[in-house]
């Protein structure tokens, strides 16, 4: 399936309205339809309103209920999967503010326990320094006092130890220079000091050996309900169970290839010895 940017926005409020004109077509209420579908009737009215982004099983069971044909449900369905994908282009997250970004991200780690991220280039705003983090909106003009202290904010995260993290970062997004050596090495020493956590697997895919699959794009999984897939224009975020799970099952690939543990922080310790020198 082919996604449209401007589609993506639009494709909620048709998937609310496509619904709630099955449901009247039907001659059927919103409680009848609520009790068939096993849901709240409120929740029936803030689908058809447009408040909710049903997942594809609310949308099968609404068609179901509905009795709606063949046809008619791939059609809703494929719907459904555009309603249920978010695009974010850089551009609109720097004219509303980068601290916005923040507080969104900072929402879905309030409401998720077990977290997945895929580090392809370079290291996520949950591990990195004060040094690594004003540096990676340094490219950006403006005042972002505001996004480095939520960022910062953010890693408080960590320490929560009602929530599980898994960080796999290749050798590249590691080593790759983005501040000089000595302060380099440093954020490396971060790395290895998090993967000392309880709650936190940190591995790293050395650049070495037979990895006959190749990443693509950095991304996140929050839980088995959302995955991130960054971009160097903006990102893309799926909700989808389809999606989720394609995520979920190229991320363990990936855990099959890294080492944890302390085969990890020996790696790490080694790379940072090569930027002190």
């Amino acid at each position: 399936m082919t996604f449209e940017p401007e589609e993506l926005g639009q494709s909620r409020a048709d998937l609310a309205e496509t619904l709630k004109t099955l449901r009247k077509r039907a001659g059927r209420t919103q409680v009848w339809l609520a009790q068939r579908c096993n849901m709240s009737q409120t929740k029936v009215s803030n689908i058809e309103g447009g408040k909710l982004t049903p997942t594809l099983v609310d949308v099968e069971l609404i068609l179901r209920a509905l009795d709606a044909p063949p046809k008619l449900v791939s059609e809703v369905a494929a719907l459904a999967r555009t309603a249920n994908t978010e695009w974010q282009d850089v551009w609109s997250q720097r004219r509303t503010g980068l601290e916005k970004k923040q507080n969104e991200l900072a929402g879905f780690e309030k409401s998720s326990t077990d977290f997945r991220y895929f580090l392809l280039s370079m290291v996520t705003g949950l591990l990195a320094t004060p040094e690594y983090v004003r540096a990676s909106l340094a490219a950006i003009p403006g005042d972002h006092s505001k996004a480095i202290a939520k960022k910062l904010e953010r890693q408080a995260v960590l320490y929560d130890m009602s929530k599980r993290f898994t960080f796999i970062l290749t050798e590249q997004a590691v080593r790759w220079p983005y501040l000089a050596a000595p302060v380099m090495a440093v954020q490396i020493d971060r790395l290895v000091s998090i993967s000392l956590l309880p709650n936190v697997r940190l591995g790293v895919i050395p650049l070495e050996g037979h990895m006959p699959t190749a990443p693509l794009n950095t991304f996140t999984v929050y839980d088995s309900r959302i995955a991130t897939v960054e971009t160097s224009t903006g990102a893309m975020i799926f909700r989808d169970h389809r999606d989720v799970s394609a995520h979920l099952n190229e991320f363990s690939t990936y855990e099959d290839y890294a080492v944890f543990g302390e085969q990890a922080r020996g790696w790490l310790t080694a790379w940072a010895s090569r930027f002190r020198s």
